[in-house]
């Protein structure tokens, strides 16, 4: 998975002309996070479609980063983050960001955008697996 960080000047319209643009290409956001800051808006969101959301970006003249995203479904007990995250740590695995993407009784499932490679992510303590 890939997510993209879009850096736009904050003001009314730029995260619905934003989300439009992907809408009409067919792009559905799994992920997404907002936030401004002194003038700055920044735009974090993980889709289903990395390729077509690269295009529409790009073509919007947007100023796009993309961080390489992993997956985890763990139990929702305390301490199943903490252990996850101790082990990226520990491996000197960098976390820029963290979404919850789904919660249940049986379990979390999250994705942890990390900066730089992912060749040496150690095995986690997680009921499934992690994807990139």
């Amino acid at each position: 998975m890939t997510e993209f960080i879009v850096h736009v000047e904050n003001r009314p319209g730029r995260l619905a002309t934003i989300t439009e643009l992907l809408s009409d290409a067919g792009v559905n956001i799994e992920a997404l996070a907002a936030y401004g800051y002194d003038g700055e808006g920044v735009l974090r969101l993980i889709v289903d479609d990395a390729a077509t959301t690269r295009r529409v970006l790009s073509e919007a003249g947007l100023r796009v980063e993309e961080h390489t995203v992993l997956t985890a479904f763990m139990p929702h007990t305390p301490g199943a983050l903490a252990e996850v995250t101790r082990k990226l740590a520990d491996a000197d695995i960098n976390i820029d960001a963290l979404y919850v993407l789904s919660t249940s009784p049986d379990g979390i499932e999250v994705a942890i955008s990390v900066d730089g490679a992912v060749s040496a992510v150690p095995d986690l303590p997680v009921t499934g697996s992690i994807s990139s």
